[in-house]
Formats: C-alpha cells, structure tokens, sequence
C-alpha cells in the first residue's frame, strides 16, 4: 500500500475537456525530490513526469514518498492524466480524511471528472487490491457527490463483509450516502443500526436530519445524545438553535442553552450570536438582550445580530441606541448593520426613513451592495417615487447590481407598483438569470393593470423556455382578476389550477378575497370566504386581515365581531396586522370604545396603528382625543408619517380646532420634514371654510405649490353651502364641472345654494347642463342591519315591505319631537313648493326611514346604527338628535363623510360638521 503504483497500470491521459490539449504545469519546473533540485528531476511533459515515476519505483529509497506522491498527483492534474492522478492518490498515497478533501477539491479545479475518481477505484477493486479503510470513505464520499447509488450500495455490501462497517467514519460516510441518494429514512436506519454510537456519529444524524428540515426529529435526537453523556459540535448545538428558532420551540431552546451554560460555552461568540437570533426569533428579546450582555468578547455578528433583532421586530429606537453604542465601540458598524436598520425601517413601514438612512450611510462611507438596493427598491416601490427609483436603477446599473436577481427582481417590482410597465418588461427582458420571482412579478403586474391578454402572453412564454408557472403564478392572476371586478373568472382560475397538479391553498382564496374587497365588492369577499371554509382550507392572518377591512367598507359589526372571535380561536390575535385592522373596523362600524380596547392590547404598536387609532377618533369628531394619541405616539419615539398627519389634520377638522390645525399643518415641514400633500392641504381648506373663514381658505388656494384638484374645491364648495356665500361658491363650482364632468354631487350641491336665494332660474339651468352632459342624480340609500339581515331605503327603488308600519311610526315620532322643540328645516328641501309639501318630503329621507325601522324591530336600549352613502342634511341631523332624547337611545350613524354619534339629544360633533 506505500509503494507507488508500477508504471504499466497507468492510462493513456485524459484530455482537458475544456481546451482538448494537455494543461501545462503552473511553473516552468517542477521538482519531485524534496531533497533535491538539480535539472535532472525537472518535469516539463508528460512523458518525463512518468520517467521520473518509473525512478521513484526503481529506486524508493531515494525519495520521500508523501511528498512524491503529492507532487505526481499534482504533475498527472496538471498535464490532464486524470486517470493516472487517481492511480497514485489510491495506491501511492499515505491517506487521511484531510488529504482526501485537498485531493478531491484540486481533482475537480483541473476540470476533472469525479467519475474517473470511481472509475480507478473499481478497476483497482477489481484486480484484488486492498483497501484500507479511509479508501472506502473517499469512494463512498464521491459516490455521494455524483449520485451513483449502485456502486455505493456494493461498497456498503463489501465493508460488512471486510468487518469495516463498524468503523465510525464509514459510518459518518454510509450516512450521508444513503441520506442524499436514497433518503433520511435510510439514513436514520444506518445510524440506529450502530451499536453505542460515539459522539461523531450523533453529529452526524443530528445534522443530517436539520438540513433534510426534519427540524423536530433533529432537536428531538439532540436531547437523545445528552442522555447519552455525549457532548455535541459547537456547529451542532448552532443547527439546533437554529430549528429551534425556527419551529418556535422555546423551551427546547432554553435546555439547549443550559447545556451550552454546563459545559462552559457560554463565553463561545459562535454560540451566543445564534442563541440572540433564537430568542429574539421568539419575541423574547429581553433575554437575547441578556446574553448579549453577558457576552465578554463581542464581535461584528454579536452586534449585528443584536441590532438585527430589534430592527425586525419593531424597536426602532433600541435598534438606534445600541447602533450609536456600537460606532462608540472597539468595532465599528459594517454594511451588514446599515442594512439590518434599512430592512427594519422597511418592514415597519418606516418608508421614508430609509432613504434617510441610505443616505446617511453613504455619508459614512459605506457603498450600499445588493441587499441595501432591494430594501431601498422596496421602500421606493411603496411610496411611489418613480423618478426616484429611475435614480437608484441608474445607480444599480453602474454598480453591475443588476445581474444580482433579487435586485433585477426588486426593480421589475418597483416599476409595476409606479405603473410603468414598459419599464418593468425592459428590466426583464434584460435580466441574465431570470427565476421564477422575476416572472411572476412581471405576469402579476399585468394582471392588476387588468391587461390580461398580455399576462397570459407571459404565461405562455414562460411554458415555451421551460419554466413551469407555479401556484404563485396563477395567484398574481386570481388576485388580477378579482381587482377588476371579475370575480367568476378569478374563481375560474382558481379552480383551473387544480385540473394542473396544483392545490389552491390559503394564499390563494385570500387573493381572491383581497382583490374582491379592493374592487369594492365586499359582499363578494364575505361569500368566497365561506366557500373557503367549505373546502377545508384554513384562513391564516393575512386572509382575516382582508375579511376585517371588508367588514369595516360595510360597516357589518356582528360580522366583523365573528371574524374577530375566529381571529382569536385561531391564535392571529397577536399579529399586530389583524389587530391594526380590527382598530379599523370597530371604528368604521361606530365601535370606537371597542377600537381603543384592541388598541390598548397591542403590545408592539405599529406606526400604522397609531395612525388607524388617529384616524378613529377623527371620524368621530374627537379631535382632542385623536391628538392626546398623537402626542403619546411621540413619547413612546414612534416618528409620525404623512398619513399621520391626513388623520391628525381630519381630527382638527372634524372638531373645528383652527389653532391646532394650524400647528401640526406647519410643524410637518419645520419639525419632521414632511412635505404637505393635496391631501393635507384639502383639510386645512376644509377646516377653515367650516369655521366660517372663507376668504383664508381662499387665500391658502391660491398660494399652495400644488395645483388644486377636485378634493380642493369641492371642499370650498360645501363651505359655502354652509355660509351660503355665492361668490367664492360659483368659481369652485366651475372649476368641479371641468374636473369632474360627470360628479352630479356638485351640480345638487350649487342647485341646493342657488335655491336658498330662491333664484330658480339658476337652478334650472343646471338642471339642463346636467341633462345635456348626461349626469345623473347619484342614488341615495340609507341601510341598517337587523338580526343578519341588511334593510336598505332607496329613494329611487320600490318601497320597502313594512313602509306603512315605518311612516305610521315617524308621524307619531315627530309628534313627539315637536312638543320639545323639533321645528323642521324646510331649508333642506331645494324644490320650489309650499312648506307642508316640503315636511313631507323631509319625512321621506332614507336616513329616518332606516332609524325609525330600528325603532320597532330592535330591542330596547340596543344601539341603533345606520349606514348612509351621502351627507346627513341638517334636517336628519336634527331630528336624529331629538330622537335620542325621545326614545332614549343611542343612534350611529355613518354618512358619505364621517360619524355622527347621538345620545341624551346630544351629538359627538358638536353640530360642526
């Protein structure tokens, strides 16, 4: 077994496949005699490097064997003899399992096929050589690299009958063997067929089962092998940490981290990054924490790891703290800190932020790489910075980022989501390495922009270059179609993946679902989730998330109370996403003391909470409230968005709160840099033409640096409808008619003003301007919902069934009123007629009709709440208060525009609306 293999078994070389000619050794000469380099033993060809290997047979004593031997080796590789490189490895070569890595790894740089390795093993196998033990493995190690599963199971055949099998080792190498061409089962069974398996061999199993993601049976074997007084890898107890984080299994992993404690490990860096990654995967970071603490020697992970956790789970400012005690450390943060805070900011919705810290980063010096461009495309995607995101693609193409997919993918994702489509398709057709990501992004794009001809164009092309479209392929189409309304052709699709081998799961009703609530076709999403539970598929948070929001469109409480009991039964009550919308639908279903509870509950509060909660408070006119949020929101260091401030300026405005208003309209800019959007100006025109200061919000118009849309002048036009001032009214009349032609609110609106001033002819001629555009009146209905069932009063449909039990009711019920003080606003009636025949009409209004149903079919002292699509009149709003106080409930009512709660005759907005 020492003696170098005799000449005549030698093959003729292989030729490098690559260039078909002999591969020239990498120095001009090459000595094999460790002792000595005269000319003589110089090797320039082939043929010399054989002579010198027949003198090394001949005369042994002369040279020293290790060193020949490797050297051959390397000479053989080197001019391309493959064959007879294998030759001398096997037969000349004193082995070990290091030698037979370094062999193995410069084998395959020479271009040579592992095959050959097998192919000389068999051959010499064949002649009756004898092997040693080590052999075996390095042919059972190979075996496994090139899946020849015959020729292992012969060795495996041959070491039981040599004895070798006992061999722990072999053992470590039929284990992997069987794992990786014939499965874990197989694996397992070598393992357990070892009588008192040594510590090497646990390792084994145990790691083989964690890669194979048998995370349980992994974890389970761990605890096994300490019963067994064996002490693990420090590699081993990391994989196992790593189940354990994954699968959630918190006690395991507080055992394993006492295991780590009794053998002293707990100083280990290697061991206690992935215990912080463990627990803080958990939601445990108070004890991550911990162990960073008790940490003596920290490196670059340790921090990372630390500050990873924080950024992932929401505490942004302890994220910051320990970045700031970081930069004033020995070590210094790296691209991997910036990035952990920039992926942090993104998941928390922090948008905005992380083109703050991307810039403040490159300020440090750091150049941002690939995974900094794909936060910071996501965060551009989002926020709809086009022009933007055309800069950072320019920035990825000179930085060669674009050959990164996940960063081709990002772009192709930022340009659908800003509706550049073209751009999106050049991106992709320029990608070199296109995966399944990049496809389905692009087939999805085309889906929401309901081009559905050139989504399946897509599909197709993916089938002709060999790419399967899988079941995320064809939920991008669901989700397409259910958004533009068609809800049997997504439900089509869904049911056509079946007859393809594919099994519609949760995600994909819950795009069907979602897409249907964005449509506008709630009733919709509420019926495909019951079809959902009639299939057995199980609704995960992402799915309660949609019901709820669709829930809050409809403002169905009983509905949205089932749907939150199920969130409960089903543990998703802790997701703050299913809790933010929960805030959403108590709110919207005038539940506002329900919302705050579930608020209060949420233990990390998102920025999108504080905002929902804002928002909550302002529908309901309790600006005062919403503020006391905003400023706890601030004491807790979550920094406000724009949204926030929508919500924060629509709490002034509902409240009539002009000096507050003011205030946080101006710090947006002078304390958190937020530029005023159309929507923020809209507020404060609305906030100032309510409270009677026409000419300021006149003013505020015309100086803003946005051009004034639709939202601007149609809330001037109801100010003025309000004060009834003609001058400013008839300028933003005609501004609404050439920017919504077809909006016949604003025609009523200006026909309602002109009829206070009695001037008729005006009327009319909107009248006929209404009729020559083609606008019709906007349907007025009014809907409460009793024992499951939705009533709804149309004034343009059929009566409802009980009409005669409901206006008998409501005569009386002005009676009453009217002995209190109830005095009809005719005002509210814009027709050219005699008082009496406007009470009746006044008595006619969807919204008393629904509240008086209310009255006879609901229980005593039950709340009373009605859905209405447009704006309570001043009428309605009167009469809903003195009901209150007649029949002493509490009435809800939900108009066009926001929340009007009424009790003791009495309403939450204060008569400012």
């Amino acid at each position: 077994m020492e003696k170098l293999v005799p000449l005549h078994h030698l093959h003729p070389p292989l030729q490098n496949p690559l260039t078909h000619k002999p591969i020239k050794t990498p120095t001009s000469k090459l000595y094999l005699d460790s002792h000595s380099s005269d000319d003589s033993n110089v090797i320039t060809s082939l043929t010399s490097v054989k002579m010198m290997h027949a003198q090394m047979i001949k005369l042994p004593q002369k040279w020293n064997p290790d060193a020949a031997a490797k050297n051959l080796i390397s000479s053989y590789l080197g001019f391309g003899d493959f064959w007879s490189a294998a030759m001398v490895f096997y037969v000349g070569l004193p082995r070990n399992y290091l030698k037979w890595n370094s062999f193995v790894e410069e084998f395959k740089s020479s271009a040579g096929s592992l095959h050959i390795v097998l192919e000389v093993f068999k051959e010499l196998h064949g002649k009756g050589v004898v092997f040693d033990s080590e052999v075996y493995s390095v042919a059972l190690k190979t075996c496994t690299r090139v899946m020849d599963i015959w020729l292992g199971m012969e060795i495996h055949g041959c070491l039981i009958k040599r004895g070798f099998d006992l061999d722990v080792y072999l053992r470590c190498a039929l284990m992997n063997f069987y794992g990786r061409c014939w499965g874990l089962e197989k694996a397992n069974q070598v393992f357990h067929e070892m009588p008192n398996p040594e510590a090497l061999l646990w390792n084994e199993a145990i790691i083989l089962n964690l890669q194979s993601e048998k995370l349980q049976k992994g974890v389970e074997l761990f605890r096994k092998m300490q019963f067994s007084f064996l002490k693990a890898e420090t590699a081993t107890i990391v994989r196992v940490l790593q189940a354990c984080g994954k699968m959630g299994a918190l006690n395991a992993a507080k055992q394993i981290h006492g295991y780590v404690f009794r053998f002293g490990l707990d100083s280990d860096v290697s061991l206690c990054n992935p215990l912080i990654s463990m627990y803080s995967k958990n939601g445990k970071l108070e004890l991550a924490r911990r162990v960073f603490d008790s940490m003596e020697n920290r490196n670059t992970s340790s921090w990372n790891s630390m500050i990873s956790s924080y950024a992932a789970l929401g505490f942004l400012n302890d994220a910051w703290s320990l970045f700031y005690e970081l930069e004033s450390s020995d070590m210094k943060p790296d691209i991997v800190t910036w990035n952990c805070l920039l992926s942090g900011h993104f998941l928390h919705g922090y948008k905005e932020e992380v083109l703050n810290i991307l810039q403040r980063m490159q300020g440090e010096g750091f150049k941002p790489n690939s995974s900094s461009m794909t936060s910071v495309l996501q965060a551009i995607s989002e926020l709809g910075f086009l022009n933007m995101g055309k800069e950072t693609h320019g920035y990825v193409l000179r930085n060669g980022f674009d050959c990164d997919v996940y960063v081709g993918t990002s772009l192709i994702d930022m340009y659908v989501k800003n509706h550049s489509l073209t751009s999106a398709q050049a991106v992709f057709d320029n990608m070199k390495n296109r995966n399944i990501f990049a496809w389905n992004s692009l087939v999805s794009g085309y889906s929401f922009k309901g081009m559905f001809e050139d989504a399946l164009r897509l599909l197709n092309q993916m089938e002709k270059e060999g790419i399967k479209p899988d079941l995320v392929t064809w939920n991008g189409m669901i989700s397409g179609y259910a958004m533009w309304g068609c809800g049997k052709e997504a439900l089509a699709v869904l049911h056509q993946t079946k007859s393809l081998g594919l099994t519609p799961n949760v995600v994909s009703w819950t795009a069907l679902i979602s897409g249907s609530s964005q449509a506008g076709n709630n009733r919709d999403s509420l019926k495909f989730f019951a079809q959902m539970q009639q299939e057995g598929v199980m609704p995960n948070s992402a799915s309660i998330t949609c019901l709820l929001r669709a829930c809050a469109s409809l403002s169905l409480l009983q509905k949205g109370k089932e749907i939150h009991c199920l969130s409960i039964r089903n543990g998703f009550i802790e997701d703050v996403f299913v809790a933010t919308a929960l805030i959403d639908m108590y709110s919207k279903s005038s539940s506002l003391k329900n919302a705050h509870k579930v608020f209060r509950r949420i233990q990390n509060k998102t920025l999108a909470s504080w905002n929902c909660m804002i928002m909550g408070f302002a529908i309901f006119g309790l600006g005062k409230e919403a503020i006391s949020v905003f400023n706890e929101m601030q004491k807790v260091g979550v920094g406000p968005d724009a949204i926030t401030f929508t919500a924060l300026l629509s709490a002034c405005k509902n409240s009539g709160l002009i000096g507050e208003g003011w205030k946080y309209f101006d710090s947006m800019i002078t304390d958190y840099r937020i530029v005023p959007r159309l929507e923020h100006y809209c507020c404060m025109v609305d906030l100032l033409g309510r409270a009677g200061y026409l000419d300021e919000a006149w003013d505020l118009i015309h100086t803003m640096p946005l051009k004034p849309d639709a939202t601007i002048w149609g809330a001037l036009l109801g100010s003025c409808r309000i004060h009834k001032n003609l001058k400013f009214a008839e300028t933003a009349a005609k501004n609404l008619f050439k920017l919504e032609p077809n909006n016949s609110a604003n025609y009523i609106l200006m026909m309602n003003l002109y009829s206070i001033f009695n001037r008729w002819e005006d009327m009319d001629h909107l009248r006929e301007l209404m009729g020559a555009a083609g606008v019709r009146n906007r349907q007025v209905w009014s809907w409460i919902q009793i024992n499951q069932r939705v009533h709804v009063f149309s004034s343009d449909e059929k009566p409802h069934p009980d009409a005669g039990k409901i206006y008998f009711e409501l005569y009386q019920l002005v009676s009453e009123m009217k002995k209190l003080g109830y005095v009809p606003d005719v005002n509210c009636v814009y027709q050219n007629m005699d008082e009496v025949e406007k009470q009746k009409i006044l008595l006619s209004h969807t919204e008393k009709l629904a509240i008086t149903y209310g009255l006879i079919k609901m229980k005593a002292g039950e709340p009373i709440r009605v859905i209405k699509n447009t704006r309570i009149c001043s009428d309605c709003h009167s009469a809903a208060k003195y009901i209150s106080l007649v029949k002493a409930r509490e009435l809800f009512l939900r108009d066009g525009v926001r929340f009007h709660h009424f009790r003791e005759g009495k309403c939450s907005c204060n008569d400012f609306w």
